[in-house]
């Protein structure tokens, strides 16, 4: 993959946008950017979907408790996204049903009728089925539940692999010319009248150069203040709140393959989704947060919140100790002190600096994986005044991620068809590649027809030529990057099996350096 040494030996460009951040955010505007023909560059200083966008509820949803806050528009515009993203890209995004108990002590029925009937109906919901009541003394989802919960409502969103969409929006930017330079730190950047140079740095070997820019766009996440405060030292009257939200995995609570989403007696909602087949996923809280967003972890005080919570509905109870992995992230939200945390809007703000004439700086705070593709579209309509007069028009809710060319209702059958071409796979293999992969699993494994042709078998169905794949074409550099990002498989593998990669990976890196 393009490093910033090779950049500097091959040409430095002028770039018309430069993208700090590679979130969901940034590799969302890199793609649309760069589909219109404009010069992208995108500067991220760890890995793709490192911070805040890999450490989501894993939802594409319209937010159902926005209503309550009157977040009309919101929910209607993710609801609208909800169905654009289902279409390009079927193979990560999944139609979920979502079972909500009625609490006697919560919102009343009426309430929860009239914010489904909305739900149902403000977004033009076009493909996924409409809500619906439950009696939940017969109906499966009410067997994990406690005896008192007997009325209920279901409805339909939708789970996303968040970090796998990430890595799909920067492929094809990088697939239609965008330079994607990963581990590479913005150091610094300097406006003229005329452009803005970026000091960059090299993390891996320490060499910096400097690069230019007509227009910067910084997408850091929970880093977007340090960006402005101290990489550009500039002044912003900008408020933003750094918010935590955590979750927690705990083995499996309920066989149906539906989520549940729970009231709170703090009138906060968390969900409990079934995950990578094993697991059940809860959150999430809202916490305000201090310190460094890189060094973010779940408290014990929010674990035993999500524990809590999740054991006022099912018979089971859900203990600390039950929990196998968790894992938190910080969302850089609008807005001032006095609101509370759960009542901070999840819509983006779009912070524009610069005078007149001026190369622009544009600051993102806030969003909801959600609404990425909307954002990047208004994003580059904030800065039409500093772009070519020949920049192409919005593009990309018609054509799909890489690997999702294909009809949801066409994934089984795809599924069937890569076991056929490929005997040595297994149904539940398949199953994971497709929803990694979609129909470039074909491109990727289907020439590897025999067992042997794979090369190394990592465990958990990971083989070499997936490893190989995922460094040379995903930006993969280390175990972590293969088992939590690009995958989950390192909920599956032993300590002995992901200490065993990351060896494979070193001697491999060392190979390639010669």
């Amino acid at each position: 993959m393009l490093t910033l040494g090779t950049l500097i030996l091959t040409m430095q460009p002028m770039y018309d946008i430069a993208i700090i951040g590679g979130g969901i955010n940034g590799c969302g505007i890199a793609r649309d950017a760069t589909g219109r023909g404009l010069k992208t560059l995108l500067v991220e200083m760890n890995d793709l979907a490192s911070g805040t966008s890999s450490r989501s509820t894993k939802l594409i949803h319209g937010g159902l408790r926005y209503l309550e806050h009157y977040e009309f528009a919101l929910v209607r515009k993710s609801l609208i996204e909800r169905e654009v993203l289902c279409k390009i890209a079927p193979h990560i995004i999944e139609p979920l049903r979502f079972i909500f108990p009625h609490h006697q002590q919560m919102r009343p029925i009426w309430l929860m009728r009239l914010g489904l009937f909305l739900y149902d109906h403000i977004g033009g919901r076009k493909v996924l089925p409409s809500s619906k009541a439950l009696d939940l003394t017969r109906n499966e989802a009410g067997e994990a539940l406690q005896n008192s919960f007997t009325t209920g409502f279901e409805y339909s969103d939708c789970r996303v692999d968040d970090a796998r969409l990430v890595i799909l929006n920067a492929m094809d930017a990088f697939e239609r010319g965008a330079d994607i330079l990963v581990g590479t730190k913005l150091m610094s950047a300097q406006r003229d009248d005329r452009h803005w140079s970026l000091q960059l740095r090299d993390k891996e070997n320490g060499e910096q150069h400097v690069l230019k820019a007509r227009t910067l766009i910084n997408a850091a996440g929970p880093w977007v203040d340090e960006v402005v405060a101290n990489r550009l030292q500039i002044r912003s009257n900008s408020v933003v709140r750094q918010v935590k939200g955590s979750h927690i995995l705990v083995p499996r609570l309920f066989s149906h393959n539906r989520a549940y989403i729970f009231q709170n007696p703090d009138q906060r909602i968390i969900f409990a989704i079934p995950y990578e087949g094993e697991f059940t996923l809860i959150g999430t809280t809202d916490v305000d947060f201090t310190g460094d967003p890189g060094d973010v972890e779940i408290s014990s005080d929010e674990t035993s919140y999500l524990c809590e919570a999740a054991s006022e509905y099912f018979k089971e109870i859900v203990a600390p100790a039950n929990v196998v992995w968790s894992f938190a992230g910080v969302r850089p939200l609008f807005g001032n002190e006095k609101t509370s945390a759960s009542k901070l809007t999840r819509d983006y703000v779009l912070d524009r600096h610069g005078e007149q004439g001026e190369p622009a700086l544009l600051s993102i705070f806030g969003g909801k994986i959600t609404t990425y593709r909307k954002l990047a579209e208004k994003v580059l309509a904030k800065l039409e005044d500093q772009l070519p007069a020949n920049v192409g028009k919005p593009w990309t809710s018609n054509y799909p991620l890489p690997g999702g060319d294909f009809e949801i209702c066409e994934f089984d059958r795809l599924v069937e068809k890569l076991m056929l071409l490929c005997p040595h796979i297994t149904l539940p293999q398949a199953n994971r590649l497709m929803r990694a992969y979609g129909t470039r699993a074909f491109r990727i494994f289907a020439p590897h027809k025999k067992y042997l042709a794979v090369g190394e078998d990592f465990g958990g169905g990971l083989t070499q030529i997936e490893v190989e794949h995922l460094i040379e074409h995903e930006w993969a550099t280390n175990a972590e990057d293969i088992l939590w990002r690009r995958s989950k498989l390192g909920l599956t593998l032993s300590r002995q099996q992901q200490k065993h990669l990351d060896q494979w990976l070193q001697e491999y890196q060392k190979v390639r350096e010669i």
